[in-house]
């Protein structure tokens, strides 16, 4: 066996003694009491220094592309209203050097982007006119937390093919087509920046990403694994737009792409059930309390009049059709669904489809769909951070059924396989954020948010390593190294991510020098 390394003297989660964990040709291949493995001069060893060794971290729905670009671009998460949103915009085209591109502008021009804007709690309504007022003729396109609604002034629309929409306020479908855009104009310098944040997630102990950009990323990866070895595995993701693609090139979901050195996989198929609760269209069985705006769509089928219940972004016979097509040729579905009657509705089109895959979100649930959650085969891909970033926002949309948001432990108990993700640039690409959420179900001084869903640190930790709980032999070399154990650490320690290093199918990705041996 190539490549044999012990790594001596570490401890597992939770364990009073110490073991030695071989690894060889990339997989674990024996975890033994400590001093269990003889020595051998040709067989390198790392004293571990009783550091607890965990399953490498997963983030399990992220959107890398506009992650990494979002680094660069102009933070409007503290503007409190439109206006005071308007003058942070006008601060920074101000204090821009003539002729220079403004952060965030991914080699698209002029183009100032920004992001994080929470409308949701907003006293004033955004519009096209008012960020003209300090940008008429610098294109300007600000996106919203959720990433489905975007604010663009009259500039930005002519530059995306919309001059003619009347509040320069996109959601759903035509906020997608922007993003999409965007990064596709950003092909000639976002590889460097992917590659920046994928070395900072390798820094946070992840090991592999499920990457949902927009379009099919697949390409994107075959070039970037072609430049050098990726320091995570990637799972891809197809959308439906481009499914037909996906089918010609014949490769099921968890197919091993060629020449990427076994660390990038086909995904699944995304497909939208509704929108999103601080952009208003997150579908609802019961209409949103709060007197915050939403969007009204008119009604897509017989079962629920849709006005004020949120967006129906996929009809249910269409979405039974769509899944239908894509698992016939092997592609699994990841069916994004938020709101109560979106979940219902994809645990429906499961039912009836018979396929494995993923409900990306989950974020209300009723009653009555916990135990479906445990069908074999069923992905419940939840992300603890927004439970945490948006309590403020639910609280008021949703005051009525909290109690029913981000139920983590209640789907926990009904059986459902719980994920993690980041949904990056939603939230951090930290997998640590992610477990802490979960834990605690808050993030500042106040107390616990619906502390009866809270999670243990064991199952959220196993939540954010795609299941392992424990490193055993026989797993991909794909693991953590700790200087303290997460399931007994500190809140803070645990938040901060106790990472010394990381390694992926048996090859250091980062941290090396600070361990022995």
């Amino acid at each position: 066996m190539d490549d044999l390394l012990v790594l001596r003297d570490g401890r597992l989660p939770g364990g009073s003694t110490t073991v030695d964990v071989v690894v060889g040709d990339g997989r674990v291949v024996a975890v033994r009491p400590a001093g269990g493995v003889p020595a051998r001069a040709d067989v390198p060893d790392v004293a571990l220094d009783g550091r607890t060794v965990v399953p490498g971290l997963w983030d399990m729905h992220a959107h890398l592309t506009q992650w990494a670009l979002a680094r660069g671009q102009v933070d409007l998460v503290a503007a409190t209203s439109a206006r005071e949103a308007v003058e942070l915009v006008g601060r920074e085209l101000a204090a821009r050097p003539p002729g220079d591109a403004p952060p965030g502008s991914a080699d698209a021009g002029d183009l100032l982007v920004c992001r994080r804007m929470r409308s949701a709690t907003w006293p004033d309504v955004p519009h096209r006119t008012l960020l003209d007022l300090v940008a008429p003729t610098t294109p300007v396109m600000v996106q919203n937390i959720d990433l489905h609604l975007v604010w663009c002034n009259s500039a930005a629309l002519r530059l995306f093919g919309q001059p003619d929409d009347p509040t320069g306020v996109l959601r759903e479908e035509d906020c997608y087509r922007i993003l999409e855009a965007l990064t596709d104009r950003a092909t000639a310098s976002q590889d460097a920046q992917v590659a920046a944040a994928l070395t900072e997630a390798a820094a946070r102990g992840v090991v592999g990403i499920k990457d949902f950009e927009f379009g099919d990323a697949l390409p994107d990866w075959q070039r970037r694994s072609r430049a050098g070895r990726l320091p995570v595995r990637i799972d891809t993701t197809v959308y439906r737009s481009h499914l037909d693609g996906a089918i010609e090139r014949g490769w099921p979901t968890g197919t091993v792409v060629p020449d990427t050195n076994g660390l990038v996989r086909t995904g699944h198929l995304k497909v939208f059930v509704d929108g999103a609760l601080n952009s208003g269209t997150a579908l609802c069985h019961h209409p949103v309390v709060a007197g915050l705006p939403v969007i009204a769509t008119p009604p897509h089928d017989d079962e629920v009049e849709l006005a004020d219940h949120g967006h129906l972004a996929t009809a249910p016979a269409d979405l039974h059709a769509v899944l239908a097509r894509a698992w016939q040729h092997g592609i699994a579905p990841a069916v994004h669904a938020i709101g109560d009657r979106a979940v219902t509705i994809a645990l429906d089109a499961f039912d009836h489809v018979g396929c494995p895959g993923r409900i990306e979100h989950a974020q209300l649930v009723a009653d009555a769909d916990l135990p479906r959650f445990a069908r074999p085969g069923l992905v419940a891909s939840v992300q603890p951070a927004h439970c945490t970033d948006d309590r403020d926002v639910t609280d008021d949309r949703w005051s009525d059924r909290s109690h029913r948001a981000y139920r983590f432990a209640d789907l926990a108990a009904a059986g459902a396989r719980l994920e993690f993700g980041s949904d990056a640039p939603v939230s951090a690409l930290d997998p640590w954020a992610a477990i802490a959420a979960a834990v605690t179900r808050t993030e500042d001084d106040r107390p616990s948010w619906h502390p009866e869903q809270c999670l243990d640190v064991a199952t959220a930790l196993a939540a954010s390593a795609r299941g392992r709980e424990r490193v055993h032999a026989g797993d991909p070399a794909d693991l953590v190294i700790c200087d303290d154990d997460p399931t007994t650490c500190t809140v803070d320690v645990l938040r901060a991510g106790p990472v010394a290093a990381t390694m992926v199918a048996g090859r250091w990705t980062h941290g090396r020098r600070a361990l022995g041996g």
